[in-house]
């Protein structure tokens, strides 16, 4: 189906008004208005004094685009595939946590808005709804599954293979947070959703996490089992073979930010690297994910599969990424700012934002697909 994003903004000219806000400081400021402290706090927020939340935009704004003139770009194609999970536009809904704290609906809303606009959902394992409820809810739509390696490999294996089992695409697992990042606003506000109960759905769903547990069924004994087996300091690159024993699906890694780290995870038998700092919440100070991004794919060459995600706010973001070597990027704050917003219509109304900036970026650039871009269309600035 072709995609032409001028029809987007002429819709909303025609109109005389925009329904939704526009653009992602518009929806993170809508969303702050809506939003308990607590819950703005943990989504909005970063580790330490949030340098590296700062660093993964300025990355971007480093970079500046090399429009080329009078392509004959009439169509664009923004359509990629991803080991095998084929996508219209080159971003996929990336796996953020306990969305019950920004609408009700949590994950429901925005799996069932990513599925309407056939874009891939990365479902969380701190999710506040199971594998099995957001399968139900997306039908044949495209989805992942992010696994939190626990310190429990029976956990672990249950985990995966209920993914398998209800149609997630593949498996991708969070390196980089082992355990938790200092972060000053959720320590401020002592907020941690998964104390109360929330985003242990897909643990109090799991038979073999359940065999653990009292009779007594109390969420906070759940809460608290789960918190226990969190950390996983001791995981190595290793234990990546028996994952990739344990599953047919395609794996990935998320949250690696040097080059040799992702050829060691390509050794280790993995298919796909995630650049990733897991959005300034972990290491403070750390590289920016662009900036990674451009070591890894020079790492590994040109055929392996990239992702990344860190700072991605509009459509010139995408195509910059693209351009430095990824094969398509993952969303994060906005699409929760969006759901915060407005629910499942919220996110679908960003999704279309996004393809259309996205769309409206590749035009004025010079380009026909997404596929040709390379770095001869970036340039750098001081």
């Amino acid at each position: 189906m072709r995609f032409d994003g001028t029809q987007v903004q002429n819709e909303i000219y025609v109109s005389g008004e925009s329904p939704w806000p526009v653009g992602a400081g518009d929806w993170e400021a809508r969303a702050a208005e809506r939003l308990a402290p607590g819950p703005l706090g943990y989504i909005a927020g970063g580790a330490g004094a949030e340098s590296t939340m700062r660093a993964n935009r300025e990355a971007f704004e480093r970079r500046r685009l090399r429009p080329r003139m009078l392509g004959a770009h009439v169509e664009r194609d923004l359509a990629v595939d991803v080991l095998g999970t084929p996508a219209p536009f080159p971003f996929m809904l990336g796996p953020v946590g306990v969305l019950s704290i920004a609408h009700p609906d949590g994950e429901l809303a925005p799996a069932r808005a990513a599925a309407g606009a056939r874009v891939p959902f990365l479902l969380s394992t701190a999710a506040s709804h199971s594998v099995e409820e957001i399968a139900e809810a997306m039908g044949d739509a495209p989805r992942w599954f992010q696994l939190y390696w626990v310190r429990n490999r029976d956990v672990v294996a249950s985990l995966v293979r209920r993914a398998e089992a209800a149609g997630y695409a593949a498996i991708v697992v969070t390196l980089d947070t082992l355990i938790l990042g200092w972060r000053p606003r959720d320590l401020r506000n002592a907020y941690l959703p998964f104390r109360d109960g929330e985003g242990i759905a897909q643990f109090t769903s799991d038979p073999v996490f359940r065999d653990l547990l009292p009779d007594d069924e109390d969420p906070l004994v759940a809460a608290g089992t789960m918190l226990a087996m969190f950390p996983n300091l001791a995981l190595q690159w290793d234990d990546l073979t028996y994952l990739r024993e344990l599953t047919s699906l395609p794996v990935l890694v998320k949250g690696v930010l040097t080059g040799e780290d992702a050829v060691r995870a390509l050794t280790a038998g993995v298919d796909g690297i995630i650049v990733s700092n897991h959005g300034g919440r972990q290491v403070d100070g750390a590289v920016a994910a662009l900036d990674a991004l451009e070591e890894v794919r020079a790492a590994v060459g040109p055929e392996a599969t990239v992702l990344m995600d860190g700072g991605i706010r509009g459509g010139a973001d995408v195509v910059k990424a693209l351009a430095l070597g990824a094969n398509a990027v993952l969303v994060g704050r906005p699409y929760v700012y969006a759901l915060a917003v407005g629910g499942q219509e919220g996110v679908a109304a960003l999704i279309q934002q996004l393809a259309a900036e996205t769309d409206v970026t590749l035009a004025l650039l010079g380009a026909r697909s997404v596929n040709e871009l390379d770095s001869s269309w970036i340039a750098e600035s001081s």
